[in-house]
């Protein structure tokens, strides 16, 4: 057999950048992924080996400027919505390379699997690999592109979707519009779903079964098809017990949480990632959760019947002036334990039973279900809730709308809202807010939401510049790597 070819030439899209060695080959000392061991091996690089984390949650409404001394150059990048140039550890272009590459592995694998004969017993790595295919794909347009609207969805920019490993040294990619990345990352996601298993030896390290329902879930969720939500979200029931018990994580030591929050086997843990990052060391971000400004997001203020939310009831501080909940764990790789030097490694929990519980409440409101939408949302609210009690603490339409008013022209999603939903959506995403802070996923509800966002660098307290991301704002979509620019690729509108 022929060594195959795995270079897929994302020199274009890596942007010459240094990735897997196995994709920077040349085509004569490859190495031959001909057997079913060897497949399943390289699909363990199908994950991104970067995180979007820091770069998204800079870009949100969770940041302030804390006016401590840093260097970190990107996170002030980000917090200004500015172009990233930086080519380093947690940077727009690592997550873009970091993505390509493992799509490279991908189409490795699948086309390894087709020269094999597609037989059966690869179904499960087609599987895995078709969705992980679908994955990294649907993370770069939501960072790259437009916020998903059908009516702009043909024409706007999206990403390459590459479906092949490349054959030639330097190939040219054209930007696929947002409708075509959607239809197939649906295509992938459709196929893919048919031949998973959940039969691995670290079930959440891949994409099983039920990471895979909610990946589709926050998929359609986007594409506002609330039926696919709910169905892909069924099997949680109404009131489940696998989501996060933010009681038994506070019991915790604290040196202990981060592990905690990201471990197997936590049920609500659907699938784990360990990509190269130092996104657990806040302290180094001036623009971050400042203290005196948490309250907004985590106080009792902000939960819904005015008591204390069990996400705050252990914080971590830094210089007495930046506050992040305890969750990112990173893992130090010593290389040479004499001088101390080594790689960093930061758990990610990609998918889990808390966004996927969540977004199937959003679907019972769109839909008009409202007697469930009260029954899920109090039940979540209520275990992210010190002294919950669920016969005095009740939810209804007054109650929510009392906590959060309808604003005009505040939530503008691509399709229409009822001032009801409105203020249901409303406390869905504060709710998601609050549940994913520090993960990034705010930023992808203020896109989708059209949110807008103000965000003020200070000088000894004084606001010296304000910056406001309006509605529509060409900002929201990240402009394309300048590495991969130089080499072709189409730039977003400025």
């Amino acid at each position: 057999m022929k060594n195959i070819k795995i270079t897929l030439s994302l020199v274009v899209l890596l942007g010459f950048s240094s990735c897997d060695n196995f994709l920077s080959e040349v085509p004569d000392n490859r190495t031959q992924i001909d057997t079913p061991e060897k497949i399943s091996e390289l699909l363990v690089t199908a994950y991104p080996t970067a995180t979007y984390f820091a770069i998204a949650e800079a870009m949100s409404d969770n940041v302030f400027d804390t006016e401590i001394t840093t260097t970190d150059k990107k996170n002030q990048d980000s917090f200004n919505w500015e172009m990233q140039t930086q080519i380093d550890t947690d940077s727009e272009n690592s997550f873009w390379t970091g993505s390509y590459a493992a799509i490279a592995a991908a189409n490795q694998a699948l086309d390894a699997i087709e020269k094999l004969g597609n037989p059966a017993s690869l179904n499960p790595q087609k599987g895995e690999a078709l969705l992980a295919r679908a994955y990294n794909h649907f993370m770069l347009v939501s960072l790259w592109a437009n916020r998903y609207n059908p009516s702009t969805a043909s024409t706007d920019l999206g990403v390459p979707y590459i479906t092949k490993p490349e054959t030639v040294l330097l190939a040219q990619y054209k930007r696929n519009t947002v409708k075509e990345v959607f239809d197939f990352v649906e295509q992938d996601i459709k196929e893919g779903m048919k031949y998973l298993t959940n039969e691995y030896k670290e079930p959440k390290y891949h994409f099983n079964i039920n990471a895979a329902k909610a990946f589709a879930c926050r998929f359609y969720l986007i594409k506002g098809d609330w039926d696919k939500v709910l169905e892909f979200s069924e099997s949680l029931g109404s009131k489940p017990i696998n989501i996060r018990n933010y009681t038994a994580f506070n019991a915790v030591a604290f040196a202990q949480m981060p592990i905690e929050y990201s471990k197997a086997e936590q049920e609500t843990n659907l699938l784990i990632d360990y990509p190269y990052s130092i996104a657990n060391r806040a302290g180094a971000y001036r623009f971050a959760l400042a203290g005196n400004r948490s309250d907004e997001i985590l106080g009792t203020s902000a939960n819904m019947w005015g008591k204390q939310n069990l996400i705050s009831a252990r914080i971590q501080w830094y210089s007495g002036m930046i506050v992040g909940v305890p969750k990112l764990y990173e893992y130090f790789k010593y290389t040479n334990l004499t001088s101390r030097t080594g790689n960093p490694y930061t758990a990610t929990v990609l998918f889990s039973n808390d966004e996927l519980y969540l977004n199937r409440i959003e679907a019972l409101v769109m839909k008009n279900r409202m007697a469930e939408a009260n029954t899920e949302l109090g039940y979540f609210l209520g275990t992210r809730t010190s002294g919950y009690n669920a016969t005095t603490d009740k939810l209804n339409e007054t109650i929510v709308a009392a906590k959060y008013p309808v604003i005009a022209n505040e939530f503008t999603p691509f399709y229409d809202l009822t001032p009801t939903q409105a203020t249901y959506i409303k406390a869905i995403a504060e709710a998601r807010r609050k549940d994913f802070i520090r993960e990034g996923l705010r930023w992808f509800d203020i896109k989708r939401f059209n949110l807008v966002v103000v965000h003020n660098t200070l000088q000894f307290g004084k606001v010296v510049r304000n910056n406001v991301l309006e509605k529509d704002d060409k900002r929201r979509a990240l402009q394309i790597p300048l590495r991969a620019s130089d080499n072709g690729i189409e730039k977003n509108p400025r």
